[in-house]
């Protein structure tokens, strides 16, 4: 168990989730002044999506790399390599201990980018350091985590931004307009759905880990095991040590979308989640290849969401995304930057989203939305409180899935109703000496 007491914290906090949750954050914060001197930022985890923001940084003057942290040298040196064309002529220091980042004073903020299981420890001890935090997507590896980020973010008054990034997407802007200004009245039901082409992973021996790498410190939290080459660089996606299965990798950003449309700001009374293995036989992994979860809120809304193993063609037509249903029509949105709206009962055609917007996926504006609320101080889009719901959603799906399919829940209490083996999984063991930082 955590350290920390699930009622006391929702109690205090109820009042500032409502505010936090909303959708309507000024956006106006994109174009805030800059400071003269850049965010000096620390990157910790140098691989897979790091990479994307390590080649945004090399474009904008408003943020310069100090450090480099990774337990691997060689992804110290791509994410090298990437830097030397940075207009802030960034010439990173480079480490494997991220406590050398965070021991730095002049580093304002840090980016994690590493497997999930490093998430939360990583975030409590940048936040205790002073640090502001863009973390990626989910913020937490387990329920408990999510309420510790939030707490500890508001004593020590630090910016964190989880990186769901559609939350800044400029199409996101012009569909929140469209649904804010009631075209298709009160959304009552969200669906969400998310189709990867995936194919089977066969499953390897272990082995040695490479002699370049701290291996001990990449597990880090997680059990100790053999080193085994699926569980690590990118397939440690597939083990729950390390994961949350395609929901919480791929779907937290589909179903992030969906908590943004209905607006919700607490955690659903009922869930309800079933899964299995459709295409994907004997694939290497801890996860189902396909899982359908259902949410039910206090006031009727719905919440539903679907995974899918395509291996060729993505359901719905072409893409992730998202359905909202309300009383006057629904909209029909997608991830990667489209969406169209249905209104009345012959389904005809309402507003859809201007054709010449770019960079429907909101990397660029994301970090820009955080790196202004570091120079401001004010509250980001994807802050704690707003991320701690769509992360928890994952987790009891995940919950409900792997215990009786489908459970009550408590939001004030944070916890299950009369079951026990199910919240004995809202929280999990940290190996020694890689536990969570108490701030």
């Amino acid at each position: 168990m955590n350290p920390f007491d699930r009622r006391d914290f929702l109690r205090q906090a109820a009042a500032g989730v409502g505010a936090a949750a909303s959708v309507s954050a000024p956006f106006a914060r994109a174009a805030a002044s800059q400071r003269a001197a850049p965010v000096r930022m620390g990157v910790i985890g140098c691989g897979g999506i790091a990479q994307l923001h390590l080649k945004g940084f090399t474009e904008r003057s408003d943020a310069r790399v100090d450090w480099l942290c990774d337990v691997d040298p060689e992804q110290i040196e791509q994410s090298q390599k990437l830097l030397q064309s940075a207009p802030t002529g960034s010439r990173p220091k480079t480490t494997g201990s991220h406590a050398d980042v965070l021991a730095d004073p002049a580093v304002d903020a840090v980016l994690i980018a590493t497997p999930h299981h490093w998430h939360a420890p990583l975030a409590l001890a940048a936040i205790a350091a002073g640090k502001d935090v863009y973390l990626e997507k989910p913020i937490s590896h387990v329920f408990d985590e999510g309420p510790l980020i939030i707490d500890a973010a508001r004593k020590h008054k630090r910016i964190v931004q989880q990186g769901s990034q559609m939350r800044s997407s400029p199409v996101t802007l012009q569909a929140e307009k469209v649904l804010r200004d009631g075209a298709i009245g009160d959304i009552k039901v969200a669906r969400a759905w998310t189709a990867e082409k995936r194919a089977k992973v066969e499953p390897r021996p272990d082995g040695e880990a490479p002699p370049r790498v701290d291996y001990d410190r990449w597990l880090g939290p997680a059990p100790k095991r053999p080193f085994n080459p699926l569980r690590f660089h990118q397939s440690w996606r597939l083990f729950s040590d390390y994961a949350n299965g395609e929901i919480g990798d791929d779907g937290v950003h589909d179903i992030d979308m969906a908590c943004w449309a209905l607006g919700v700001t607490e955690l659903p009374v009922q869930i309800t989640a079933r899964g299995g293995t459709m295409m994907l036989h004997g694939s290497a992994g801890d996860y189902p290849d396909n899982m359908s979860a259902t949410f039910e809120f206090a006031d009727g809304r719905l919440l539903v969401y679907e995974s899918l193993p395509f291996t060729r063609y993505g359901m719905h037509g072409f893409d992730n995304g998202n359905v909202f249903y309300g009383t006057e029509g629904y909209m029909v949105f997608s991830r990667r930057g489209a969406f169209e709206t249905y209104l009345g009962p012959k389904s005809e055609r309402g507003a859809t989203e201007d054709r010449s917007v770019r960079g429907e996926r909101g990397y660029p504006e994301h970090m820009t939305d955080f790196l202004n609320s570091v120079k401001t101080r004010q509250p980001p889009r994807a802050r704690p409180e707003v991320a701690h719901i769509s992360c928890a959603l994952v987790h009891l799906a995940e919950i409900a899935f792997r215990t009786a399919g489908r459970l009550r829940f408590d939001p004030a209490a944070g916890e299950f109703v009369d079951h026990d083996e199910a919240n004995s999984m809202l929280s999990k063991h940290y190996r020694e000496p890689y536990t969570l930082p108490k701030v």
